[in-house]
């Protein structure tokens, strides 16, 4: 049904927020198993737990101005779903994890523009309660995407592209310990030097 008041409008936005925290309390554990990096698998469980928490929120909020806390299909939040699925099926190792936090991060933005939204139309309809309820969700959405930006910068993306550097490297192989240990080795002065690209030509050549 479409809304046709401030009121109804605020029911239907708060329905699509109930379902798209219900489907990422299902959704953010299986982040947490596909992560490789420890401080992004500590950083998705206990998310998890946070968005438990923001669900009973939710009913808290529909009980506040008397309605019936049920949900509404959440499209943005099943696309970015389904987008993190395909990332964890064709993806892994650093990459995967960038990944990952790109989802996620996308999911907290989205839910920061909803909530943001929600407080702002709880201020103006007069649900005092509402609008606090919903202002404290909020701010643990913005903490949790700045936990998932500084987890990519400190960490992750730097992998991701050393990850990438080691594979053009080492060629068919992949494997980022071999590149590591081939530099290490180079740099400590041990092993024989590999021949200069012009060096190989000349030989093949021979």
């Amino acid at each position: 049904m479409a809304a046709k008041s401030l009121q109804e409008l605020f029911v239907e936005e708060l329905r699509d927020m109930y379902d798209g925290e219900k489907r990422l309390t299902k959704a953010l554990p299986r982040l947490a198993r596909a992560a490789t990096s420890r401080a992004l698998v500590t950083a998705f469980t206990q998310h998890a737990r946070e968005t438990e928490r923001q669900v009973r929120r939710l009913e808290q909020v529909f009980r506040t101005i008397g309605e019936t806390a049920r949900g509404k299909k959440c499209e943005g939040i099943v696309g970015i779903v389904e987008e993190s699925k395909t990332a964890i099926d064709e993806l892994d190792g650093a990459v995967l994890d960038a990944a990952l936090i790109a989802g996620a991060q996308k999911v907290e933005h989205y839910e920061i523009a909803s909530y943001g939204t929600l407080a702002q139309f709880a201020e103006t309809l007069g649900h005092a309660k509402a609008k606090e309820l919903l202002g404290a969700t909020l701010d643990e959405e913005k903490a949790a995407d700045e936990k998932l930006n500084a987890i990519a910068t400190s960490e992750v993306n730097r992998r991701a592209r050393m990850g990438e550097e080691d594979s053009e490297g080492e060629g068919e192989t992949g494997f980022s310990l071999l590149g590591t240990a081939s530099r290490t080795a180079s740099a400590m002065g041990l092993g024989r030097s590999r021949p200069s690209a012009a060096r190989r030509r000349t030989t093949k050549k021979r």
